[in-house]
């Protein structure tokens, strides 16, 4: 009998830091996205983006260092691959999550007053420990974008199916904006709403903020923090990235002079 009562102890300690665990998924790169949120613009054809991300969470505790990068195969088709590795969650665990990679296409371009739209299909490679894994899972998302002057927007919805059979499937509703305070110079803002994988009362709402500078034509720098709104979790979680991304070919125009 006691045995049986530390085994289930065990056990709910376990499955407490499993459903604690954010696992990260397929993340956008910049410049085409916020923190999470996708946009629906992708990379010219042939050109192509790496970017490093450093995150430091509070309440699960850990860090995350990931691995993004980006490829244009046309200049509505995107080939996106995230690599993730957790360092110290819960002070104990080290080991790569799940590896995610997946296909963005823009199907529909923004007109005068209708926004550019996308949709995303994802897999992940099952590669982390049962702590910070979903044994894999595949997931199809829209993503649609407008701008309004200086704001930039973007909706995302997702739907995720994971590979462990004793998770629930995750749905996922994430907002951004974007708004351009000077040539190199934007203002990011986010909310995310999470239905858990594991139970609905670690359902995640989370507010993120931060800034992006464009350095030159081919690096951004990105600053952020996000704050758990409904259970807390992450209490807090602090973020910067820098990216390499191959600059846009300029558009030459032709000056045509009139001979009197």
């Amino acid at each position: 009998m006691k045995r049986t009562f530390l085994f289930i102890l065990l056990l709910l300690a376990v499955s407490e830091k499993l459903y604690a665990f954010d696992i990260s998924g397929l993340q956008p790169l910049a410049p085409h996205g916020v923190f999470s949120t996708f946009s629906a613009e992708s990379l010219q054809k042939n050109k192509s983006s790496l970017e490093i991300l450093a995150e430091r969470s509070k309440g699960p505790d850990f860090y995350r260092f990931s691995l993004k990068t980006a490829y244009g195969i046309s200049d509505k088709l995107e080939f996106n691959l995230t690599v993730p590795y957790v360092y110290h969650y819960f002070d104990e665990k080290n080991g790569l999550e799940d590896i995610a990679a997946g296909f963005k296409y823009r199907f529909y371009d923004e007109a005068k007053y209708g926004p550019s739209m996308a949709i995303l299909l994802n897999a992940s490679i099952p590669s982390g420990d049962h702590e910070i894994s979903s044994d894999g899972r595949v997931g199809i998302g829209i993503i649609i974008s407008k701008r309004i002057g200086p704001f930039n927007g973007h909706l995302n919805i997702f739907y995720e199916k994971p590979g462990d059979a004793r998770l629930k499937d995750e749905i996922s509703l994430l907002g951004g904006v974007e708004f351009s305070a000077a040539h190199n110079f934007k203002i990011l803002s986010e909310i995310i709403v999470k239905k858990s994988y594991y139970s609905h009362d670690t359902n995640q709402i989370e507010a993120r903020f931060g800034y992006r500078i464009k350095t030159t034509d081919y690096i951004y720098t990105t600053f952020g923090a996000g704050l758990g709104i409904n259970n807390r979790s992450p209490e807090y979680r602090m973020f910067i990235s820098v990216n390499l991304t191959t600059p846009d070919e300029k558009k030459k125009i032709k000056k045509f002079i009139e001979e009197e």
